[in-house]
């Protein structure tokens, strides 16, 4: 989307007001579908520190992820400008990648569909 959606943007501000991640959502972003959980940011880059910071060889990344520049979170005036996933997968045919789910950034502005809700994903 070359303007972002309004009510994406809403959603996404409201989870980083409450500091929830209990907001399920799919998007479609270059023509893949991802769907997962919702995370404020500071919670997101907190989570993926975390797991760098457990990693031999990534380890030393680790600090890019704890230092957020404009603070734990956006100014109230500032609108967010991606989504922050957590418990997410890459839907592909039947399959979800990966199955225990993944931490995925994306870009309001490059969705270009999206729906409430976690698709489950099943050969059934």
């Amino acid at each position: 989307m070359s303007n972002p959606d309004e009510l994406l943007v809403a959603i996404s501000a409201a989870v980083e007001s409450e500091r929830s991640n209990q907001m399920s959502l799919t998007v479609v972003v270059g023509g893949a579908v991802i769907t997962g959980r919702l995370a404020p940011e500071a919670v997101w880059r907190e989570r993926v520190a975390e797991v760098l910071k457990d990693s031999d060889r990534l380890g030393p990344f680790a600090g890019v992820f704890s230092r957020d520049p404009r603070g734990s979170r956006p100014g109230r005036d500032e609108a967010p400008t991606h989504l922050h996933f957590h418990l997410a997968r890459i839907l592909q045919g039947s399959l979800g990648i990966p199955e225990t789910g993944g931490m995925y950034r994306v870009a309001i502005k490059d969705v270009s569909a999206w729906s409430v809700g976690d698709l489950s994903y099943s050969d059934r």
